[in-house]
C-alpha cells in the first residue's frame, strides 16, 4: 500500500514561518476585526514592546506577558506603581525593557483621560479606518514589504502621541492596523483573506 501524501498546506501571507503558533496566530487573529477593548490595549502595548525585535519573539511571550501585567486591563495597569515595575524587571518571561515597561503603565493612564472624551477605545481607534478607496488595487508580498506606513497610521501616531502616549509611531500604529483589522493586508493568494473580509463587513461601527 502506497503512503498518502501529506495535504498541502494552504496558502499564506509571506511573512509566516514554518511554526504552528505563527501559523495559528495568522490564521485566526492577524488582519480580522477587533472590537474588544482589553485586546486593543494590549496589541498597542505589545507593539511597543516589539520594536527592534521580530513579532514571533513576543507571541512567544505574550502569555507571560499577560501574567505580569494583569491580562492588560488598562484599569489595573494604570495603576501600577514603582514595584511592579521593578517585579516586571525581574520577569525573565518578558521583554525586560524598563522604557517599554513603564510606556505600558503610562499608557494605561492615557486610556483612561482618553475614555473622558472618548466613547470607547474601541470607538476611538476604529476612526481611522482608511476608506476603501484609499487601499491598494492588489496586496501582494511587494506591496506589503513597500507599505510600512500609511496617512491614516501617521495621523493616529499623531494624536495618540499628543495625548501623551509612547512607542507609538506610526509605522508601529500601522503595524497595529494590520493587526486588529483596521486594514486588510492579508495577500491576495492568501487562504484567510475572504473570511477577514467577510468579518469586517458584519462589523457594525455604530454599536462601539
Amino acid at each position: 500500500m502506497s503512503k498518502r501524501e501529506p495535504a498541502a498546506e494552504p496558502a499564506r501571507c509571506f511573512w509566516v514561518d514554518g511554526s504552528q503558533l505563527y501559523r495559528d496566530y495568522h490564521d485566526s487573529e492577524w488582519g480580522f476585526p477587533v472590537t474588544d477593548e482589553r485586546r486593543l490595549f494590549e496589541k498597542i502595548c505589545l507593539e511597543g514592546f516589539q520594536a527592534g525585535l521580530s513579532w514571533i519573539t513576543i507571541l512567544k511571550k505574550r502569555e507571560n506577558f499577560r501574567a505580569g501585567f494583569a491580562n492588560f486591563e488598562w484599569t489595573q495597569v494604570a495603576r501600577f506603581g514603582e514595584k511592579d515595575v521593578e517585579r516586571l524587571m525581574l520577569d525573565a518571561g518578558i521583554v525586560r525593557h524598563r522604557g517599554k515597561i513603564e510606556a505600558a503603565i503610562h499608557n494605561a493612564r492615557c486610556a483612561e483621560k482618553l475614555l473622558e472624551s472618548e466613547r470607547s477605545l474601541a470607538a476611538y481607534f476604529w476612526k481611522f479606518e482608511p476608506s476603501p478607496a484609499s487601499r491598494p488595487k492588489n496586496i501582494t508580498r511587494e506591496t506589503l514589504r513597500a507599505m510600512t506606513r500609511s496617512a491614516e497610521s501617521l495621523a493616529l501616531s499623531k494624536d495618540l502621541k499628543k495625548r501623551g502616549w509612547k512607542f507609538v509611531g506610526p509605522t508601529t500604529m500601522y503595524a497595529f492596523m494590520q493587526a486588529m483589522g483596521l486594514v486588510n493586508d492579508h495577500e491576495d493568494s492568501c487562504f484567510v483573506r475572504e473570511a477577514a473580509l467577510n468579518a469586517r463587513k458584519h462589523l457594525d461601527l455604530n454599536k462601539l
